[in-house]
């Protein structure tokens, strides 16, 4: 049964890489399709649409996805903390290294600086990794995005475009913090109710992002057309160094297979899509939105294929917890994510 509900979250990520390849193809033919409706800029959507993925967060969130910082303190401190140092600084080099616009580099440098990404709960559980740590890893980087983000982008972007500390964290706060409370309080006032809704928002959240990445690469089109190979081989590079230093993180702090995969999945993982709504906020979408649009579909075509090869090679220590149950079942918190 294990192995057939793996099978299951291989597939439906599969279909989710997939669907989102055909966005960017799709904007990148037909942009008009992608950029207004009449006299309505599409870009408009981007944060309504996040923040109804962060409620969908919210409404599956419980103290529950805390007990790893009681249960395994050092491998939380460690995913937060490597997340949270590897990607900016790896986002900072590139951006330094490729000769990128300075919007197109600050983009890179967004990304790196973003919280965990939200399908890493997924990943997990398809690579047979540690799941209730990467819950909570994801939940906590992502409460603490409003607060480290604009540091991060004030010290390490700051030299590509200019970076309000306030006005960023507020715009986090709008993005994530609020829609995730609200998706809490219904979840405690309307608790049998959400069980439906936990059900519905893995689709809801999927469709949301796919049409993130359209709008956003039909914005950046003609930026795409100049430096789309070059900025694709960037965030490639990005993405597969983060599961690497993040893997081997684990293993050189002492941490068992299992938390080292996991701790590899959630560096190399980013939220792309609050990096997205950021750019939107900026005004920038079309420059600073790249890297985001680009990193999504490529980081899950990587943790896909990574996923798979360590599905095949299950760790001695693995048994299924009460979290892969939940993910299998379409429940969890990564999946409505």
């Amino acid at each position: 049964m294990h192995g057939e509900t793996n099978s299951k979250s291989s597939y439906r990520n599969l279909i989710y890489t997939a669907l989102i390849a055909v966005a960017v193809v799709s904007a990148l033919s037909f942009p008009q399709l992608f950029t207004q409706i009449g006299g309505f800029q599409l870009k408009k959507l981007i944060v309504p649409l996040l923040q109804i993925i962060m409620l969908g967060m919210g409404t599956t969130m419980s103290l529950a996805d805390f007990e790893g910082v009681v249960k395994q303190p050092k491998a939380v401190v460690i995913g937060v903390v490597c997340h949270f140092i590897i990607m900016p600084l790896l986002g900072f080099t590139l951006a330094n290294s490729f000769d990128f616009p300075p919007e197109i580099a600050a983009g890179v440098v967004l990304i790196g600086c973003s919280p965990s990404g939200l399908a890493s709960n997924v990943i997990c559980f398809v690579a047979k990794a540690n799941v209730p740590l990467s819950i909570t890893v994801t939940t906590i980087s992502t409460l603490l995005a409003p607060f480290v983000m604009p540091a991060l982008m004030t010290l390490l972007a700051g030299q590509f475009i200019e970076i309000t500390f306030w006005k960023m964290m507020l715009e986090i706060v709008q993005i994530v913090i609020l829609p995730v409370a609200v998706g809490l309080i219904l979840n405690r006032v309307f608790r049998k109710s959400t069980v439906v809704l936990n059900k519905v928002m893995p689709l809801i959240s999927m469709g949301g992002i796919v049409l993130i990445v359209a709008i956003i690469t039909a914005a950046g089109r003609d930026s795409l057309l100049t430096v789309g190979w070059t900025l694709a081989l960037c965030v490639l590079i990005h993405n597969l160094t983060g599961f690497t230093l993040g893997y081997w993180t684990g293993r050189l702090f002492g941490l068992d297979e299992q938390s080292s995969r996991t701790i590899a999945i959630e560096v190399g993982l980013q939220n792309g899509g609050l990096a997205s709504g950021l750019a939107v906020q900026m005004g920038k979408v079309a420059t600073v939105g790249l890297a985001p649009a680009l990193f999504g579909p490529i980081m899950n075509t990587t943790g896909s294929l990574l996923a798979t090869f360590w599905s095949q090679r299950p760790p001695k220590s693995h048994n299924p917890t009460q979290a892969d149950t939940l993910i299998a079942n379409g429940v969890a918190p990564g999946l409505s994510r």
